[in-house]
C-alpha cells in the first residue's frame, strides 16, 4: 500500500466529524491569510476533503483543489461542484495548467508523504505555474525532532479546546492499531530541518524564503512562504 492508496480508502485520521470540521475550518482561515487579493488564482495542492473550501473561494477569484486520491476528488466535486469559481483537479491536470497561471500555491500537510525527489519535482512545477511575484506556501512541515507523542499531545490540546476530547482519546487508540501507523512505520514520513527545507525551496529558484506561523493546531510543525522572482 502507498500513501495515495491510504488516502483513497477509508481511514480514521480524524477522530470525529467535529475534529474534521474544526481542522478544515482552521486550515481555511490560515490559507486565506496568504491570499494576496480577491482577484487571485489559488491552488490548494493536496487539499484533502477541504470542508471549508467555499470560504477560501469567497476570498479569491478562482480556487483549484488538487487531490491525488480519486475518491477524495469525488467527494470534493459532490461538495463544491455547484460553485463556479472552484475547480477540482488531479495532479496531472495541475501539470497541464498554463505557465504563470497562479498567484498562490499552498501545500498543507503534503510534503511529509513525498520523497525528496518528488518534492523537488513539485517545487519546479509550482514555480513554473506561478506568476512572477507569485507566492508559494509549504505548511505543516515536520521537523526531525517532532515525535508522534508530540503530535498526539497537540491533538489532545486541540480536542480539549474544540470539545472532542473523549473522541480524540479513542481515536488515538484506533490510530495506533490502524494502517496509518503501519504505513508510517513501513514508508516513514519525510522530515526537514528548517535550514534543509529553506535550501531546497531556494534551490528550486524561489526567493525570500521565510518561516511563518504554522497552519492548523500544531505549533511544533513549520510553515514556509517564498516568492517566485520570475
Amino acid at each position: 500500500m502507498s500513501w495515495r492508496d491510504f488516502w483513497n480508502g477509508d481511514h480514521a485520521i480524524y477522530v470525529s466529524p467535529r475534529h474534521k470540521l474544526l481542522h478544515y475550518r482552521q486550515v481555511a482561515a490560515d490559507l486565506i491569510r496568504h491570499i494576496p487579493s480577491r482577484e487571485a488564482i489559488v491552488l490548494d495542492h493536496g487539499c484533502g476533503e477541504a470542508l471549508s473550501a467555499d470560504r477560501v473561494a469567497a476570498a479569491c477569484a478562482r480556487l483549484y483543489l488538487c487531490e491525488a486520491a480519486p475518491s477524495v476528488r469525488d467527494k470534493l466535486s459532490a461538495s463544491f461542484g455547484h460553485i463556479p469559481t472552484i475547480a477540482v483537479v488531479s495532479p496531472e491536470e495541475v501539470a497541464a495548467l498554463g505557465d504563470g497561471a497562479l498567484d498562490l500555491v499552498v501545500a498543507n500537510s503534503l510534503i511529509q508523504y513525498l520523497s525528496r525527489e518528488e518534492l523537488s519535482e513539485l517545487l519546479g512545477l509550482w514555480r513554473a505555474k506561478l506568476k512572477p511575484g507569485g507566492k508559494l506556501v509549504l505548511a505543516d512541515v515536520i521537523p526531525p525532532d517532532v515525535s508522534p507523542l508530540t503530535d498526539a499531545s497537540q491533538l489532545l490540546a486541540f480536542a480539549w479546546r474544540g470539545g472532542f476530547l473523549i473522541a480524540a482519546l479513542a481515536g488515538l487508540v484506533r490510530t495506533a492499531l490502524s494502517d496509518y501507523r503501519k504505513l508510517r512505520a513501513e514508508l516513514g514520513l519525510s522530515t526537514y530541518a528548517e535550514a534543509e527545507i529553506t535550501e531546497l525551496i531556494g534551490a528550486a529558484g524561489f526567493a525570500d524564503v521565510e518561516r511563518q506561523q504554522n497552519f492548523g493546531h500544531n505549533p511544533h510543525r513549520m510553515t514556509f512562504a517564498a516568492r517566485n522572482p520570475g
